[in-house]
């Protein structure tokens, strides 16, 4: 216990950036490369580590783990502690890609290329919406992004009341409106940044209030300081 708590204190300490390949595609994301140390948060996409080299160690659920692969479902609070580099992280949205299809094709994968283990993600059969109008409801919540979102606005293009778009966005995606109205823009706002643009730049394009609000976001939802974890990645665009 003691020699796990030693590990998260200076952990917390050595959040060093992220390097290495990114590849993003619509609905998944694949990172290669050295892997930095993060704070324990809980985010909206499945995520599944893969060492390629050495054991890393994770905090999950408040258990530290030390494995050569690990997969966390979506809202599960974990860490990284410690990992080696490079490592391969694969993150998907969970209303397209489930947890299975992410250990599915890495598997099928194998050791082979990226372009292999990402020719598998995207060969992974997709979930569909059991309502059409959450469908709706998300595409004019991604329309609305760059400014305020309103909800009732959202609600009008889906054709549902406030309380019939709140209900069906927590049985369906399992966040209420706004938490999923600030996933959405925490996602823009890193592809914005991955794609070139500033902090600034990008918390407005996202629909942040400023920097800070979406510096906070970033490590409430992520464990990590968007300066730090962004800039020393080589984008690849997937579809």
């Amino acid at each position: 216990m003691i020699a796990a708590q030693s590990i998260i204190k200076e952990s917390r300490l050595q959040q060093n950036s992220w390097q290495g390949t990114l590849w993003l595609a619509p609905d998944f994301a694949i990172l290669h490369g050295a892997v930095g140390a993060t704070d324990s948060h809980a985010h909206y996409a499945h995520q599944l580590m893969l060492s390629t080299g050495g054991p890393f160690t994770a905090e999950l659920d408040g258990i530290v783990h030390t494995a050569q692969h690990l997969l966390v479902e979506s809202l599960r609070p974990h860490a990284i502690l410690a990992a080696p580099a490079p490592m391969l992280t694969i993150y998907a949205e969970p209303q397209r890609l489930g947890g299975r299809a992410l250990l599915a094709a890495a598997g099928s994968a194998g050791a082979a290329s990226l372009d292999s283990l990402a020719a598998a993600l995207q060969a992974q059969p997709r979930e569909i919406l059991a309502d059409a109008r959450v469908q709706r409801a998300l595409d004019q919540v991604d329309a609305l992004l760059s400014g305020k979102v309103s909800a009732a606005a959202v609600a009008e293009a889906a054709h549902l009341s406030l309380s019939q778009l709140e209900r069906l966005f927590n049985a369906q995606l399992g966040l209420p409106v706004r938490r999923l109205v600030l996933w959405r823009r925490l996602r823009l706002a890193i592809r914005c940044i991955l794609l070139g643009s500033t902090l600034t730049e990008a918390a407005h394009g996202a629909g942040f209030a400023d920097a800070a609000h979406f510096s906070r976001t970033m490590r409430s939802l992520f464990g990590v300081r968007a300066d730090r974890s962004l800039r020393q990645l080589n984008v690849k665009l997937i579809g």
